[in-house]
């Protein structure tokens, strides 16, 4: 009898060793950037350990966090697919044109002259309507959205070899390095600037050898990889407002407590106000930087930058609408909010502050 019921012992002493297993997998949450795991040059990732501490700490250590950087996991195509299976990856953090190929609706980010200051595109991504469009990606990629970073600090700045943009005419026949985006290629194209769509790696290249004139990326980047010793002129239009979305694996999501739930949505929304500040801080800096390393520095004011938006948008429209598919409605009702987002901010201070 003793050695009849031996196995079965032994299998029933096992199975709590391996439901700890299954449940421990479960509870690793494995992060993807392709940011460097870097304290002070971007925003994402110190926004990420602040999320890290913080769910550690409201879980007791049932959630454990870990977070690669430097596209140590893959491209951010590839790190999103992983977190569609959510099995070796639970989330990562994606760019613009790799978004927009899980999910077409946030292509809408790329309209030009989007935002006016960081107030109001803070105020629209951490609001209700923004929200409420993303949470299709629940349903379309299996990929839950907890929001969005800027990217770099969000508003780009022209760098060039030729001369100072202080006008839209001053980028006629300009060669623009683009994103291999075709809403950007149509926005310098309306402009008066030729576009040539490269990928990243190839930009310095580029800009040396003449095959661009100039391109624009967000300060940030501008200092940090030292586009003033192969450009001479830079110029912040905030033309594009550059942005990441954060997303996490669906299954793997709906697998957790609802404790467990709860500490990572709001420890992520805490994090996305961290990356927010910080963005705004390092952009502000680099741009100082900026004005001290490039030959001129010049920011555009805002009648010039409604100018050109009113040249650009109908382009960009078009393109959305008719190559890309956005309903014309759906652009209409992004673009609407945002205008209202703005307006509601200005009111909302002069009536708290200004009053």
């Amino acid at each position: 009898m003793h050695n009849k019921m031996l196995p079965l012992v032994t299998a029933l002493a096992a199975l709590p060793l391996a439901m700890a297993a299954t449940h421990a997998q479960a509870e690793e949450m494995a992060i993807a950037t392709i940011l460097p795991e870097n304290m002070s040059n971007n925003s994402i990732y110190p926004a990420l350990v602040r999320f890290k501490d913080l769910v550690e700490t409201r879980t007791d250590g049932e959630v454990t966090v870990s977070i690669f950087g430097n596209s140590q996991l893959g491209s951010e195509v590839e790190t999103a697919q992983e977190v569609q299976d959510g099995l070796t990856l639970q989330s990562t953090i994606i760019t613009t044109g790799a978004m927009s190929s899980f999910y077409d609706d946030y292509q809408l980010m790329t309209a030009p002259f989007v935002f006016n200051d960081w107030r109001q595109a803070w105020a629209f991504l951490d609001g209700d309507w923004f929200a409420e469009m993303m949470s299709g990606t629940v349903e379309e990629t299996g990929m839950r959205y907890l929001g969005t970073f800027d990217d770099g600090g969000g508003f780009v700045a022209f760098t060039n070899n030729e001369r100072p943009i202080k006008t839209v005419e001053d980028l006629e026949g300009l060669n623009i390095r683009t994103e291999e985006n075709p809403g950007h290629v149509a926005i310098m194209k309306a402009l008066g600037a030729s576009a040539t769509p490269l990928p990243w790696g190839e930009v310095i290249t580029a800009l040396e050898t003449g095959l661009a004139d100039g391109q624009f990326n967000a300060p940030v980047l501008n200092t940090t990889f030292n586009f003033h010793e192969v450009t001479d002129y830079t110029t912040l239009t905030g033309h594009v407002y550059n942005s990441a979305a954060w997303l996490i694996s669906e299954d793997w999501y709906q697998a957790l407590t609802e404790q467990q739930q709860e500490a990572i949505v709001t420890s992520a929304r805490e994090a996305i106000e961290i990356g927010h500040g910080m963005s705004g801080a390092l952009a502000t800096a680099s741009w100082q930087e900026s004005c001290e390393t490039f030959k001129e520095c010049y920011i555009m004011p805002a009648e010039e930058r409604a100018r050109m938006a009113d040249i650009a948008r109908p382009a960009w429209k078009e393109w959305i609408v008719n190559d890309f598919g956005i309903d014309a409605e759906k652009v209409d009702a992004f673009l609407a909010e945002v205008e209202r987002v703005g307006k509601e901010v200005k009111e909302s201070d002069m009536a708290h502050y200004g009053e």
